[in-house]
């Protein structure tokens, strides 16, 4: 008979199995119902029992005992008339069964129920407590002290003896004792300490704090896998509760242990160890090097939240319990927590924790202190300096973008200054592209067999080895990594410099974003440069800039044009419009420092971009930049003059404007601000003759070797000093920032007497010259009158 029975379907599996899970919740939901509803019974029993105690009314002993005579006088007198004589044998040997057991001693005879019936549910919760037996007060159990077995040829013996048992009482007194000589120790008053003893005692206090905490630092350096565990009792003290040394001593251990770590954090990020890897078995000095770098990790993550917690302290203006240290100590302790961090931060990128200390240091930049605020930004400045993977530069721009975001763009603007200290403008992008390309590869075997004898291919073998555990040993980080870090990080800058362009044109971050976008122009992508030279140009158009940030529009813009933009057809004129209209409001006052910039857009405009600039324009720059070059400092003239060096040498014909006679029609128009239409052709250098005259010996030299033509050879030529430095560098070698000159002024201090005989000397030249010439005109002209004349000289 073939088996009828149908394969359940899959939707009626899915039916049954509902129904079994719906089963299985009412199933649990019921036991949850009974188990409470069991619960609401045992605390009605509860309350009825307490209501029960309290409404009964205790008998007086007097009644209890005469109840209980009453009932020893009736079993009396039902053992009286039935005595056991007149009983049945049957019935006298079912008592004397009954009689074995103990339920028949503690049952109620009267009742009808079997003997092993269960506990009557009436029976109250008082009732069930008075039947527990009391426990006497015992003497306490004596506890025994296993020691070694001894074994003899009966076997194993096992050996005990009793604890001892100390005295109570004799210790209870003894203790009140010691309290009584303490309570009179306190009574006693304390000593009142002059003010010299009590600094001597302060000094004698910091003494043996700082003892103490060479002897720990000095024991952890010397051996710290042995002595890890003293870092424990060192980070202790930052927990100092003494008020007269509190400070200074928590102070000492913060750089103390800022030093400590600095020397024996390891070159590698230690990782927590997996559960395989802790089951495994290892060798005792591998052992050892795990406790000591989890001991070292967890030390390190303590230190890190003292010094949080310190900072957050003080930014809350908040006082712990004990009041050991006042507000205004809190500030010099948030110092130097800081300064730890800052140094941690640049000394330990690799480390453990590293982040974390990015993300406190961060927003400590926009601090209002200003010494927190430079120590934050000078560490940023470092580690970025110092960073040649990107690691930690991704980190920080990471954060500092969120910070300006975060914060509504309401942050200081050295916060984005920060940028212009990345690495990144290092890292060319054909240079990368060469690194990326694939490296040399090992000879394979058939190369080898081919072109090698046997013992090359062996020598080979052993040296391709060693090299493979070279590169492993190193961990180079490959090239394209590296751009791929750089990449990313760059993109974060450009996202946070587009949304303030955006968003927030008139914010004072706006000055440091044309500067980082001045830095960064030449690596942004090409699908961008539209949008942002029209932004640019608005920006100026507005006229809502400053000189020096509208110098910045024009850098970012033909840094922009200078390196990839080459492809587009784009004409800056109206930024050399701007600049060329803009260039008279310079002056030797407040605005001589923005000339660094004018030198470098000059220089991106006209050496980067000769092929692309007329003639005409760079005559009219090349007058414009002389004229200036005589109202401005000395460093700014030699910059100046540096560029119009550039010019000449870059441009053919421009010596036309070192000779008086005109070239081609119209007359030179100094006022006009369009620099192709205003007829430079037809002028002369004339300013040259008069800074040839100048008071700086270099600004001297270069307007000679301009008005000879600027050679790069010949007697007319400048030194190699001078002519192979470029025109930014040598406007700060020569500035006068520190109240110096350059070249320095040989300093000549003549004596007070050989001043004073000079100045006799020459009176008395003075007055025989006049005298003599009084005379001559006396005896030439009106010789009667000569005495008259001596006498007048004479006075």
């Amino acid at each position: 008979r073939k088996n009828t029975k149908r394969v359940p379907s899959f939707r009626k599996l899915l039916r049954t199995s509902k129904i079994k899970l719906d089963n299985k919740l009412k199933n649990k939901q019921y036991k949850q119902q009974s188990a409470a509803k069991k619960y609401r019974k045992e605390q009605k029993k509860l309350r009825e029992a307490v209501r029960d105690a309290i409404s009964r009314k205790p008998f007086p002993l007097e009644e209890c005992k005469k109840k209980q005579v009453a009932e020893k006088r009736e079993e009396e007198e039902e053992e009286d008339a039935l005595p056991l004589d007149m009983m049945d044998e049957d019935d006298l040997k079912l008592m004397e069964d009954l009689a074995q057991k103990a339920s028949f001693l503690t049952r109620d005879l009267s009742s009808n129920e079997p003997v092993h019936v269960k506990k009557r549910k009436h029976e109250s919760v008082i009732e069930k407590y008075e039947k527990v037996p009391r426990r006497m007060q015992t003497e306490p159990e004596k506890e025994l002290i296993h020691l070694l077995p001894i074994k003899d040829k009966g076997g194993i013996i096992p050996q005990s003896m009793e604890k001892p048992v100390l005295n109570l009482a004799q210790d209870e007194e003894e203790d009140t004792e010691e309290m009584e000589e303490a309570d009179d120790f306190n009574e006693e008053p304390l000593p009142v300490l002059t003010p010299e003893e009590m600094a001597a005692q302060r000094r004698q206090k910091l003494q043996e704090r700082k003892m103490h905490i060479a002897a720990l630092a000095s024991a952890i350096l010397s051996e710290p896998d042995n002595n890890i565990k003293k870092l424990k009792e060192l980070r202790a003290m930052l927990m100092e509760q003494d008020p007269n040394v509190a400070v200074i001593v928590r102070k000492l251990v913060m750089v103390s242990l800022m030093e400590i770590f600095k020397d024996i954090a390891p070159s590698y990020k230690i990782r927590p160890l997996t559960e395989a890897e802790k089951a495994t078995k290892v060798k005792k000095e591998t052992q050892k090097l795990r406790e000591f770098e989890e001991g070292l990790v967890s030390q390190y993550k303590f230190y890190l939240e003292n010094l949080e917690q310190t900072i957050k302290d003080w930014k809350q203006r908040k006082l712990k319990k004990s009041n050991v240290i006042s507000l205004k100590a809190y500030k010099g302790l948030a110092e130097i927590a800081v300064k730890c961090l800052c140094e941690l931060l640049v000394a330990l990128p690799h480390f453990n924790f590293h982040n974390n200390i990015i993300v406190l240091i961060v927003p400590l930049m926009n601090d209002a202190s200003k010494m927190i605020s430079e120590l934050c930004f000078e560490a940023i400045k470092k580690l970025f300096k110092q960073d040649k993977l990107g690691y930690a530069s991704l980190g920080v721009v990471k954060v500092i973008s969120g910070l300006v975001r975060g914060r509504n763009y309401d942050v200081r603007p050295e916060v984005l200054k920060v940028f212009l200290h990345l690495r990144i403008k290092e890292v060319e992008l054909q240079k990368d592209s060469e690194d990326i390309a694939p490296k040399k590869k090992f000879m394979t075997y058939k190369e080898k067999r081919k072109n090698l004898s046997r013992m090359q291919r062996k020598w080979k073998k052993a040296e391709e080895k060693l090299e493979r555990e070279l590169l492993e040993a190193e961990a180079s980080e490959s090239k394209e990594k590296k751009l791929k870090l750089h990449t990313e990080t760059l993109n974060i800058v450009f996202v946070t410099y587009f949304r303030i362009l955006k968003k927030a044109q008139k914010s004072p971050l706006l000055p440091a974003v044309l500067e980082g976008l001045a830095k960064f122009a030449h690596l942004i992508n090409v699908e961008f440069f539209d949008d942002l030279l029209i932004v640019l140009h608005s920006l100026i158009a507005s006229g809502g800039l400053s000189y020096r940030e509208s110098l910045h529009c024009i850098l970012s813009a033909f840094h922009i044009l200078s390196g990839q933009g080459d492809v587009l057809n784009i004409d800056p004129m109206k930024f050399y419009t701007h600049l060329y209209k803009t260039l008279f409001s310079l002056h030797a006052g407040g605005t001589n420092d923005d000339i660094g910039i004018v030198l470098q857009c000059l220089d991106v405009m006209f050496a980067k971009r000769r092929k692309q600039v007329s003639q005409q324009r760079a005559l009219a720059f090349l007058k414009r930049l002389s004229t200036l070059a005589l109202h401005v400092l000395p460093n700014s003239s030699v910059g100046i003059l540096a560029t119009n060096r550039i010019l000449m040498q870059t441009f053919p014909k421009m010596d036309l404007l070192l000779d008086n006679e005109s070239q081609g029609s119209g007359v030179y128009l100094p006022e006009l601000d369009e620099p192709e239409h205003c007829n430079a052709q037809n002028t002369a250098l004339w300013e040259l003759h008069l800074l040839q005259r100048h008071y700086h010996p270099t600004v001297q030299k270069f307007a000679a070797h301009l008005i000879a033509g600027a050679p790069t050879e010949g007697s007319g030529a400048l030194s190699l000093d001078l002519s192979q430095r470029p025109a930014t560098e040598l406007f700060e070698a020569y500035s006068m920032r520190g109240m110096t000159f350059n070249p320095p002024v040989a300093s000549v201090t003549p004596r007070r007497k050989d001043t004073f005989s000079q100045l006799d000397s020459f009176v008395d030249e003075e007055l025989n010259k006049q005298l003599q010439q009084h005379i001559s005109e006396a005896v030439v002209h009106k010789p009667l009158d000569f005495a008259k004349h001596v006498k007048e000289s004479s006075l």
